[in-house]
C-alpha cells in the first residue's frame, strides 16, 4: 500500500479527472473541503471508478449524535479513510465510531484518524489565540491518548510528533501526517513543514501531499520520487 496520500485540491471534476488520468496505478488520494464542497460527494464515486483509495477530509466536530449520523452516512460511500477534530472530546469520537459501524460497507468501516493541532498553528497561535498553554508537543500527545482511548485508529499530526505519538499510543497507532514539502518547495501556509525523508526518519505511517505533486512539471515522476523515499 502507498504511503503517500494526494491532496486533490481541486475546485472541479475534469480537474480532477484530468490529474489522475496520469496515472497508470491505484494512488491514495485525499479529498477536502475544498474539491467536496465544489463537486459534492458524487466525486467520490468518480474517483472510486477510477480504481484509486480515498482519504476523505472532512474534520467532523459536532456534537456526538450528528457525528455518528454523519459517519453512518460516509462510512457508506466506501471511503478508506475519514477523520473528526480530536478537540471534540472522546464521546464525540466514540460516537463517530459508532456510526462507521453501523454505515459499514460489509461490515468494514472505514479507517478513522483524529486532527490534533492543524499544522498551520504555531505555539504562538495555540497559545495566545486559543488559549492553550504549553507546548504544542503536549497537546498533540493528550489528543492522541484520547483518540486512542475513543477506539480511533489513528491521527492527523505534524510530522515533527509522529514519533512522540507511537511512544505514547503504540506503533500500530496511525499517524498521518501533511505539512510535506519537497527541500526546494516553499512552505506555504504551513507553519510546522518536514521533507519526505524527515518524515520516514521519524516513523510516519502515511504522509499528506499536495502542491508538490499537483503543480509539479510531472507529477507522476514526482509521486514516485516521494514514494520511493518513503519506501526505503
Amino acid at each position: 500500500m502507498s504511503k503517500t496520500i494526494v491532496a486533490l485540491d481541486f475546485s472541479s471534476k475534469q480537474e480532477v479527472v484530468d490529474f489522475l488520468s496520469q496515472f497508470d496505478e491505484p494512488v491514495y488520494v485525499k479529498v477536502g473541503m475544498e474539491l467536496t464542497y465544489a463537486c459534492g460527494l458524487e466525486i467520490i464515486k468518480t474517483i472510486k471508478e477510477m480504481g484509486h483509495h480515498i482519504f476523505l477530509d472532512l474534520k467532523l466536530h459536532d456534537i456526538p449524535n450528528t457525528v455518528k449520523g454523519g459517519m453512518k452516512n460516509l462510512a457508506a460511500l466506501g471511503v478508506d479513510i475519514v477523520n473528526v477534530h480530536a478537540a471534540g472530546g472522546i464521546p464525540m469520537m466514540q460516537a463517530a465510531i459508532e456510526g462507521l459501524e453501523e454505515g459499514a460497507i460489509d461490515g468494514k468501516r472505514p479507517l478513522c484518524i483524529a486532527v490534533t493541532i492543524l499544522t498551520s498553528i504555531s505555539q504562538e497561535i495555540m497559545n495566545d489565540q486559543l488559549g492553550i498553554e504549553g507546548e504544542v508537543i503536549d497537546t498533540v500527545k493528550r489528543y492522541a491518548q484520547n483518540a486512542k482511548a475513543a477506539g480511533l485508529d489513528g491521527v492527523v499530526c505534524s510530522v515533527h510528533e509522529a514519533k512522540a505519538i507511537h511512544e505514547v499510543c503504540g506503533d500500530d497507532f496511525l499517524t498521518v501526517t501533511p505539512g510535506i514539502r519537497l527541500a526546494t518547495d516553499a512552505k506555504g501556509d504551513q507553519a510546522r513543514v518536514a521533507t519526505p525523508d524527515f518524515a520516514r526518519e521519524q516513523g510516519c505511517d502515511y504522509i499528506v501531499v499536495g502542491r508538490s505533486i499537483t503543480k509539479s512539471e510531472d507529477p507522476v515522476k514526482t509521486y514516485h520520487l516521494i514514494e520511493d523515499t518513503m519506501q526505503k
